[in-house]
């Protein structure tokens, strides 16, 4: 059988059709994930003031558990429903995506995030998004740790929904386990440091809103935990001998 690899892939890959149709797949499903989960903040402070309770802690995880939902499921088809360069760079440290494939994923959903963005404050009316922030007392490495362990948790069972060649019938409901997962991080980790998981969704906030307070770490916590989820899934729970590139539905065959 052919070891599992890290390939970069040829150049040509990045225009070939099903890599355009991939990218803008994930385009949209990025966009309709970030519209709906950054809007449900901006209606909260909206209608309320103040999204500090927990109930509005609870809606905000249900509407990114639905709208994280939605968009695996209207892209998993076509591009495999990443909607995370987490989730992507996961599939790529696990040989699943070639390198190219993953650098034009990575370029679709940071421009899905940010047209997202553009069009929520385009429509309330000029309401700066608020993006993702430490809360007091939180430390940068803790927060950073805890971007880890979520990201794992989501892109470990991405691995195991959507990925594993064993999957059978439960690949039917990766896209509402994916976001069962989110939204159950949510409620743990977004009264500490927002609980991103997903640069994307990170980024485009913070581009329009224009806030850049310890962005950083929402990039290197998910693309960690991100890449230790595919390396142990890939290499450690998934049988040695079943060929990696076969009946992946994360990524189109390479060419």
């Amino acid at each position: 059988m052919p070891p599992r690899r890290f390939a970069v892939g040829r150049t040509e890959e990045a225009v070939h059709p099903d890599s355009i149709r991939a990218a803008l797949s994930e385009f949209i499903a990025t966009a309709i994930f970030v519209f709906a989960a950054e809007g449900s903040v901006l209606a909260l402070e909206k209608l309320y003031k103040d999204t500090s309770t927990a109930g509005g802690l609870v809606v905000v995880a249900l509407a990114h558990a639905l709208a994280l939902f939605v968009a695996v499921a209207v892209a998993i088809n076509i591009s495999g429903g990443h909607v995370n360069p987490a989730v992507t760079f996961g599939a790529l440290v696990g040989g699943r995506i070639s390198l190219i494939r993953a650098f034009v994923y990575w370029v679709a959903q940071l421009l899905g995030a940010v047209v997202a963005a553009l069009l929520l404050r385009l429509t309330t009316g000029g309401m700066r998004p608020p993006g993702f922030s430490l809360a007091s007392g939180v430390s940068e490495l803790h927060a950073v740790v805890l971007e880890i362990v979520m990201t794992f948790g989501l892109v470990y069972t991405v691995y195991a929904t959507a990925i594993d060649p064993k999957r059978g019938q439960l690949g039917t409901i990766a896209p509402l386990a994916i976001g069962f997962v989110l939204g159950a991080n949510i409620l743990a980790g977004a009264p500490f440091d927002g609980a991103a998981m997903n640069p994307a969704r990170a980024f485009g906030p913070a581009l329009v809103g224009w806030r850049w307070r310890h962005h950083w770490l929402y990039w290197v916590g998910p693309f960690v935990g991100g890449g230790i989820a595919g390396a142990i899934y890939e290499f450690l729970v998934i049988p040695a001998e079943i060929t990696p590139l076969a009946h992946q539905p994360l990524a189109p065959e390479d060419y």
